[in-house]
């Protein structure tokens, strides 16, 4: 139970607690599985299906607030030691928002793919993918909206053609849940607005971008605004849209690998 509602967490690995986010995908967090086994050689992973997504209940509302309540118990769960949180896309801006008003709970940031932290406009072919697969939770309006989020989704998934396959099914499934469909319709209202500049720059933790080069959903012109803007360093996966986990999970632990394993600050709490 975290905030009063029951969430999924899975929980593994040893070493500095790491949170990893998902981002609003109907399938919770299962879309972290091909990078799960190798992070948790050297992190102890915390990976919740977030409210109304993956095998979560929902909540009665899945706004900045309540979003923010869910994660601040979730990340009191963890330990002692203050994790790092790792978030992607419409929740990577959800998390940004948090970071800059509840500091005392996260090591460090780590966001990708995450439209609200510069200005986005949702590009409209995809928009008009994601009502499509709204209305229809189809198997080729789920392939439809695939060709948004991966730079080539035919080589992507000759990586491991049988889990995608049955990760594919379960996110047509999962399309087709009441409950589903509302927070996802509530995530992209939340997870695309702007965070004002103010906000962002009142995120005192280590914070860094992680982006794939040829992102459709979420522009890499966004990262490079904000790096620019406010000094976040930028880490580019080649060969990469929006989901660099997926497409590059060599390169994308590399990279994530290289932030994490920096030397840390005392991790006593301010």
């Amino acid at each position: 139970m975290v905030a009063g509602a029951p969430t999924v967490v899975l929980e593994g690995g040893e070493g500095p607690p790491v949170v990893l986010l998902h981002g609003g995908i109907e399938s919770g967090g299962a879309y972290w599985a091909p990078v799960i086994s190798r992070l948790a050689e050297t992190h102890r992973l915390v990976v919740p299906d977030v409210p109304g997504l993956g095998a979560s209940d929902p909540l009665a509302r899945l706004d900045d607030a309540a979003f923010a309540e869910w994660l601040a118990a979730l990340l009191r769960l963890v330990g002692d030691e203050r994790p790092a949180l790792v978030a992607h896309s419409l929740l990577g801006s959800l998390a940004a928002r948090f970071a800059a008003r509840q500091r005392d709970l996260l090591r460090q940031l780590v966001i990708y793919g995450a439209p609200g932290i510069a200005r986005y406009r949702m590009p409209p072919g995809l928009m008009l993918a994601a009502i499509r697969f709204d209305l229809r939770p189809t198997q080729r309006n789920h392939e439809r909206f695939e060709r948004w989020a991966f730079l080539d989704p035919d080589w992507t998934k000759q990586r491991d053609p049988e889990w995608f396959e049955a990760f594919d099914a379960y996110c047509v499934s999962q399309g087709r849940v009441r409950h589903v469909k509302r927070a996802m319709r509530q995530l992209v209202k939340a997870g695309t607005r702007r965070i004002p500049e103010d906000d962002l720059r009142r995120i005192q933790i280590p914070t860094t971008l992680l982006w794939g080069r040829h992102d459709r959903m979420a522009p890499l012109r966004l990262a490079e605004s904000a790096s620019a803007t406010l000094g976040w360093p930028l880490h580019v996966i080649e060969d990469a849209g929006h989901v660099p986990h997926l497409e590059q999970p060599g390169a994308f632990l590399e990279a994530l690998g290289s932030v994490l394993d920096k030397p840390r600050p005392s991790d006593q709490r301010r």
